[in-house]
């Protein structure tokens, strides 16, 4: 935690460089972007690789549900994928 003055000066840090150099502060906020793009992706591909799991432990039931849940998997990652 940042004491009163150091939080301060930070603000005035930080102020000063989203009016002197946008572009850097913009490529900083697209890291969390690229690194949720990332998470989504990764997480799709496990969603599809355990579908063969999921359909022999749960049956029917999960065959019927995976469909749903991949396609909305897929869209996700095309969403997220497409913002980079």
């Amino acid at each position: 935690m940042l004491s009163k003055e150091d939080q301060r000066r930070f603000d005035e840090i930080t102020h000063h460089l989203r009016a002197t150099d946008p572009e850097f502060v913009a490529r900083l906020g697209d890291r969390a972007r690229l690194r949720r793009g990332r998470l989504i992706l990764v997480m799709t591909f496990v969603l599809w690789a355990a579908v063969p799991a999921l359909v022999v432990l749960g049956g029917w039931v999960a065959a019927a549900m995976a469909p749903a849940v991949l396609v909305a998997a897929t869209l996700l990652m095309w969403q997220a994928r497409r913002h980079r």
